[in-house]
C-alpha cells in the first residue's frame, strides 16, 4: 500500500509541487503518517504543515499567472521531481520502504508532470480557456492529496 500512496502522492507532486508535502505534512502531524523516530520528523512539528500549506496557496495563486512557466521547464520539473522524491521517501520510511517509495514519487511525479499538462491542455481547448481547467487542477491535486494521506497511509 505504501508503493501505491508514494506513487499517487507523486503524482500530485506532479500537478502540483507544494501541495504533496503539504498534505503529507498534515498527515504526519496528525498522526496519520508515523515519521516521529525518522529522519523526517520535522514534517509532523506543529510549524511545518503550515510553512508548506502556505507556499502550497502560493504555488496556487501563481499557477494562475500567465508568466508562470510550464511545468515543463527544466527548473519547474525537477522541483516537481523533487517533491515527488521527498513525499514519497516520507510516506515508505515508517515501513521501511523508503528507496522503493522515493523511486515510486519520482515515477508518479514525472507522470504527473505530463499528464497533468496534457490533460489541462485539453481541458483549456474545452473551456475555451485557461483559467477554469487550472481550477479543476487544483481541486483534484488538493483533493487527492487529502484522499491520499487520509486513507492510503
Amino acid at each position: 500500500m505504501s508503493f501505491l500512496a508514494a506513487l499517487l502522492i507523486g503524482l500530485v507532486a506532479g500537478l502540483r509541487t507544494f501541495t504533496a508535502p503539504a498534505a503529507v505534512s498534515w498527515a504526519a502531524h496528525f498522526g496519520w503518517l508515523p515519521l516521529q523516530d525518522t529522519p523526517l520528523a520535522f514534517m509532523g512539528y506543529t510549524i511545518t504543515p503550515w510553512i508548506f500549506t502556505v507556499l502550497a496557496i502560493v504555488e496556487l495563486v501563481g499557477d494562475q499567472l500567465p508568466s508562470t512557466p510550464s511545468r515543463k521547464v527544466p527548473m519547474q520539473f525537477a522541483a516537481r521531481i523533487i517533491s515527488g522524491a521527498f513525499t514519497g521517501t516520507a510516506i515508505g520510511l515508517p515501513t521501511g520502504l523508503g528507496l522503493v517509495c522515493l523511486t515510486a514519487g519520482i515515477i508518479g511525479a514525472v507522470l504527473g508532470t505530463f499528464g497533468g499538462h496534457e490533460f489541462r491542455r485539453r481541458l483549456a481547448l474545452l473551456f475555451g480557456r485557461d483559467l477554469p481547467a487550472a481550477l479543476v487542477e487544483d481541486v483534484i491535486a488538493i483533493g487527492g492529496a487529502f484522499l491520499i494521506v487520509r486513507f492510503l497511509l
